[in-house]
């Protein structure tokens, strides 16, 4: 097939459906874009550990790295998967799809959190490893207390109702910034720090550093985090309703 830059050949419309990129280009770029995301906020909470013992300072350093990393990964891999990086994200852009939307398959989705999963998993590592740490050690940071997966569900919530505001007012343009800033205020006005996400959870648990948890309080974190998930996409449908156009009886003044 000839480039459409040489000015030959077929030419898509202008409203033409652009070519999604194939699934295994997708998932490479899932697999990545969260490992990398795990690498920033493990890595980042090692380093703020090493460099000051006032925990204050500490988080602000481990918010800071992850708005920029994040904005960052968003910015590069967007194009190629829509840079979920998170299960919650993926099944919920799923439930779009099958209620109309645009979005992903049942078997996109299963590629997709596989894919987050183990690149969050790998991202520990390779924080762990940076730093010299044990490669797996599993966190002890427990956080199973109520008023931290109350936080969980306000995060994710919040999070999904950015998303997928965003996508229905035609603004998703601005996901790099609006989707990293909120991450870094979530990890102040949230008491869980701002997890709201199952993947980079699970990744969490094989550091036992700054920015870990500890395995027994994964069910607990990722519940919440579906719950407000789906407390998200009702926000969504709540406030961002299809608009009606008025309707004017024939002959009546402009």
């Amino acid at each position: 097939m000839v480039s459409a830059a040489t000015g030959h050949g077929p030419q898509p419309a202008p409203d033409a459906t652009p070519l999604r990129a194939p699934l295994t280009a997708r998932a490479t770029a899932e697999f990545i874009g969260t490992a990398l995301l795990v690498a920033v906020v493990i890595g980042s909470g090692i380093q703020a550990t090493e460099l000051t013992r006032d925990v204050g300072v500490q988080l602000l350093a481990n918010s800071i790295a992850t708005v920029f990393g994040l904005g960052i990964l968003i910015l590069l891999l967007g194009p190629v998967s829509g840079a979920h990086f998170n299960p919650v994200v993926t099944l919920a852009e799923w439930w779009t799809a099958r209620r109309g939307g645009d979005g992903v398959t049942a078997r996109e989705v299963a590629v997709y959190v596989l894919a987050q999963i183990v690149g969050a998993i790998a991202g520990a590592i390779l924080a762990d490893a940076m730093f010299a740490e044990p490669l797996v050690e599993w966190s002890t940071h427990d956080r199973s207390a109520g008023n931290l997966l109350l936080g969980e569900v306000v995060a994710t919530a919040g999070l999904v109702l950015l998303i997928f505001g965003l996508a229905r007012t035609g603004q998703l343009r601005f996901a790099p910034v609006a989707v990293a800033s909120y991450i870094g205020a979530a990890y102040w006005f949230t008491s869980s720090t701002s997890f709201a996400n199952p993947a980079v959870t699970v990744g969490r648990t094989f550091s036992d550093t700054f920015a870990g948890i500890a395995p027994g309080s994964i069910a607990g974190f990722v519940g919440a985090q579906l719950i407000g998930g789906v407390v998200g996409l009702a926000l969504v449908a709540l406030v961002f309703r299809p608009g009606r156009s008025a309707e004017r009886p024939a002959g009546s003044r402009q």
